[in-house]
């Protein structure tokens, strides 16, 4: 794979475990309280759609584990530096588990939200690039954000919520995260045309999931 490959995949897992790592604090937006990961998070689907348009879904879905992969072993990294003795004179023990310790449910919800949001977000965008004959991009990418980045706002707030939280203020999360989500993709559309433009004349490669095996899990 060329350097421009490898570039985007980088950016989009960077964009994921910046997501995971700064999603501890919580930020108001237009009267909204929402995680600060918001900010970044929206963009790994930008990155996804990128992938899909260009290279395909097999390609898009390996890229999706690999994230997958190097969110594990960061989270297993900072648990075990959260385990290991502080020194005595270090104060910030306490400020290292509040800020990056999650706790299994929280850690459960955002793996599985995930994966089900990316890989309906590329299958969407495959199929409505076959379906419109590779024109009008801005369909597939805001349609494919809608499907994706609902069912993640869906299974996270859900998963790592529900319970312990009145439905209302669950189903409260659950909009303001994909109302966010989406109007960040609709901002993003000129600077998706631009990069998938010129990637595609770069590359020199435009896929098209015709024949495509979807499964998720194949690598």
């Amino acid at each position: 794979m060329s350097w421009r490959f490898v570039t985007v995949t980088g950016l989009f897992v960077t964009c994921l475990l910046t997501a995971n790592v700064i999603a501890a604090k919580l930020v108001v937006l237009g009267g909204l309280v929402v995680p600060a990961a918001i900010v970044i998070f929206p963009l790994s689907y930008v990155i996804g759609d990128v992938l899909t348009e260009v290279w395909g879904y097999a390609v898009a879905r390996r890229v999706i584990w690999l994230g997958f992969a190097c969110n594990a072993v960061m989270v297993a990294a900072i648990w075990v530096g959260g385990e290991l003795p502080p020194a005595p004179f270090w104060p910030g023990q306490a400020a290292y588990v509040e800020v990056l310790g999650s706790t299994p449910r929280i850690l459960l919800a955002s793996f599985l939200a995930y994966l089900a949001g990316e890989f309906a977000n590329s299958f969407v965008l495959a199929k409505m690039k076959v379906a419109t004959r590779g024109r009008w991009l801005w369909t597939r990418t805001i349609g494919s954000t809608i499907v994706g980045e609902g069912l993640d706002s869906v299974v996270f707030v859900t998963l790592a919520f529900g319970g312990t939280l009145p439905w209302g203020v669950v189903t409260g999360m659950i909009g303001a995260q994909w109302a966010i989500k989406v109007l960040y993709e609709a901002a993003a559309t000129p600077l998706t045309y631009a990069v998938v433009g010129w990637l595609k004349s770069r590359e020199g490669v435009d896929a098209f999931d015709r024949d495509t095996d979807f499964n998720p899990i194949r690598l």
